[in-house]
């Protein structure tokens, strides 16, 4: 007997397609303009969490912008933060 075509566990080919869809998504983000590799996606049960560090506001709103047109209708969860690159206001104390 053959596992082609046998019924699957409900949830279990949605989970599939999701995970699909996820790694299209980091594809995108590593091979775009964006080249973006700082961005960690993880699937969390029903729902996508992004996490990491960019370069700008403007980078952020793109990933987080790809990431809802390539989930659409999937929960996306955002802790990604904008890196601080501006200047110090203070000097380094060494010991």
């Amino acid at each position: 007997m053959s596992g082609y075509g046998a019924p699957t566990a409900s949830g279990a080919g949605a989970t599939q397609g999701l995970d699909y869809r996820v790694a299209h998504l980091a594809d995108h983000l590593a091979a775009g303009d964006l080249g973006e590799l700082g961005v960690r996606i993880e699937l969390r049960g029903e729902a996508v969490s992004l996490t990491g560090t960019v370069p700008s506001a403007q980078c952020r709103d793109d990933v987080l912008r790809m990431a809802r047109e390539e989930l659409s209708g999937i929960a996306v969860h955002s802790d990604i933060v904008v890196a601080d690159s501006s200047a110090p206001d203070h000097a380094e104390e060494v010991e």
